[in-house]
């Protein structure tokens, strides 16, 4: 597992290094409200350590969005391998008539919850706003049911990316590392409980 941040431009030679855009929101820096930590003189976004006496929210910024956000390895809109078998690895996708299948306007994955539990032993939340890391058609390590690890081999072979908020609810030993191991599972939104990760609950759609 490792941490990113709106804002973040870890690598600006790749085409995955930038995370002042999303799989699905190609200005997420703005509608999150702007860098999800802190600006340097430099102009660079850096992330900040967060804490439980404030709900771990960003610390010098109002978020727009939801602060506990994360990703998983499939991208079912940009990735054509990942778009092409969305509606037959999804489990809650609808291939049937009316379903949008098709429709790479919609994401079946944008918006979902999972449930997380780290180092610090607490349950927490967040919802998917992008795709990786590495990997971007890994429908085994995310959909199946054999507990199957991680395709990415960057990264320190990361499963996921989880944000500032999450890095402090999830209690991960340092700001910026990949050492850290999670459980997690897709939650519907009904079951998620109140929690500082449903003070704001991102709703928007995918935005190209």
């Amino acid at each position: 597992m490792t941490t990113f941040w709106v804002g973040e431009l870890f690598d600006p030679g790749a085409s995955d290094g930038s995370q002042r855009i999303s799989t699905y929101d190609n200005d997420w820096v703005s509608s999150y409200g702007g860098c999800d930590g802190v600006v340097t003189e430099a102009g660079i976004c850096e992330t900040e350590r967060r804490y439980a006496d404030e709900g771990w929210f960003p610390r010098r910024m109002e978020p727009r969005q939801n602060p506990f956000y994360l990703d998983v390895p499939y991208d079912d809109v940009h990735d054509e391998t990942g778009f092409a078998r969305r509606c037959a690895v999804i489990p809650w996708a609808d291939p049937g008539r009316g379903g949008r299948c098709d429709d790479r306007d919609h994401s079946y994955l944008k918006n979902v919850w999972l449930e997380l539990v780290g180092p610090s032993g607490r349950e927490c939340y967040g919802q998917v706003q992008d795709a990786g890391p590495g990997e971007y058609d890994d429908a085994r390590y995310v959909f199946g049911d054999d507990d199957a690890r991680p395709a990415n081999q960057r990264y320190g072979g990361a499963g996921m990316d989880v944000s500032p908020a999450l890095n402090g609810c999830l209690g991960l030993s340092s700001l910026d590392g990949t050492g850290d191991l999670v459980r997690w599972r897709f939650v519907p939104a009904d079951d998620v409980p109140d929690g500082p990760w449903r003070v704001i609950v991102t709703t928007s759609p995918v935005a190209r």
